[in-house]
């Protein structure tokens, strides 16, 4: 399939899921597959919402990104949402402001607090949620479907760019001069919060960068991954 059919694809199943799933919501991370979806979003003025999380320990160079969105795209009204303060607060008062090197337990509870609780909310009352993922990202995304029904949150999740190649992602993103994280041109394929991510190495794992402390099959936050079990 040319990179052309793909993208026709992912623009039929936006309008398809604009029609059919409303109302439906785009999370984005502010990374580059992201950004495809906000500019494709935006191309063909969808009635799909957009949000971020923002866990309060990103990098400059996300924020920065998130007033480029606001500016490039001003009627998709981006939706930002925040982790509790007062259980933030009791976390760190627990277990220290930097908690999450010394297990992959605190990691993940800090990510819990931070990203899947906002996440929550941010997904409430709607019939289906999008993102970014792909399949070739990570071991944890080898099987990623286009389309499946989450049990947790009670709505479809779609991944449109599942079977996008990166060269593919960032054709998009020259051609359209669609505006993305600075990290990026620093070998910061996968970006997220400062202090759990850095540059990779040539040939390394594209998500290698993220919890680097951790084993390959740990690295995911709970955004992605089903809480109820059977």
């Amino acid at each position: 399939m040319t990179f052309a059919q793909r993208l026709t694809e992912v623009r039929v199943l936006l309008q398809r899921i604009a029609a059919e799933h409303s109302p439906a919501v785009l999370a984005n991370s502010l990374g580059a597959e992201d950004m495809v979806l906000t500019d494709l979003i935006a191309e063909l003025q969808l009635p799909i919402a957009v949000f971020s999380l923002d866990t309060g320990r990103l990098p400059a160079e996300t924020y920065d990104l998130l007033d480029r969105l606001r500016e490039r795209y001003p009627s998709l009204a981006l939706q930002v949402f925040y982790p509790r303060s007062d259980a933030l607060e009791a976390w760190v008062g627990l277990h220290g402001v930097n908690a999450f090197y010394k297990s992959v337990e605190l990691r993940k509870s800090c990510c819990a607090l931070r990203k899947v609780e906002p996440l929550s909310r941010a997904l409430a009352g709607r019939q289906a949620w999008i993102t970014g993922m792909r399949r070739a990202q990570s071991v944890t995304r080898s099987e990623l479907a286009v389309s499946a029904y989450d049990d947790d949150h009670g709505l479809m999740k779609f991944n449109p760019l599942a079977d996008w190649s990166e060269q593919e992602v960032w054709e998009y993103i020259r051609t359209r001069d669609v505006p993305y994280n600075a990290l990026h041109d620093r070998h910061y394929p996968s970006i997220g919060c400062a202090p759990c991510t850095r540059a990779i190495a040539v040939g390394e794992d594209l998500r290698a960068g993220r919890w680097w402390w951790e084993n390959p099959e740990n690295k995911e936050c709970g955004l992605h991954v089903r809480i109820t079990q059977g």
